[in-house]
């Protein structure tokens, strides 16, 4: 079982930058996987990206390029750093760990990229 705290979201304009993190309860070396997900006013959640215990990341082709996904297991925190903001990157964005019997979520953060 695990607890995730996320934070970092905000307001900011386009193009401009910001760092989710995503604190565990626990120690996250031997987590499967963990990522972010967003869900936009109206729309599906979708997977933004992932990292494996390997550091083997997975990224949503919208974001390719911009966001870049990270981990410190010294600190039990995963980052998500977001460049080149667009409006159509405004949604709430959720943590997740994969402990392969069960997904935990965190709380979620909100995101507004303003045009």
């Amino acid at each position: 079982q695990v607890q995730l705290v996320e934070s970092g979201g905000g307001l900011v304009q386009a193009g401009g930058s910001l760092r989710l993190s995503c604190a565990a309860s626990r120690s996250i070396f031997s987590i499967n996987a963990m990522g972010w997900y967003r869900q936009a006013l109206g729309k599906q959640r979708e997977l933004v990206a992932a990292i494996t215990t390997r550091g083997t990341t997975n990224y949503a082709d919208s974001v390719t390029g911009r966001f870049t996904i990270s981990r410190d297991n010294a600190k039990n925190t995963v980052y998500l750093q977001m460049n080149s903001l667009k409006p159509d990157d405004t949604a709430v964005y959720y943590c997740y760990a994969d402990l392969i019997a069960n997904l935990y979520w965190g709380q979620g953060t909100q995101v507004t990229v303003s045009s």
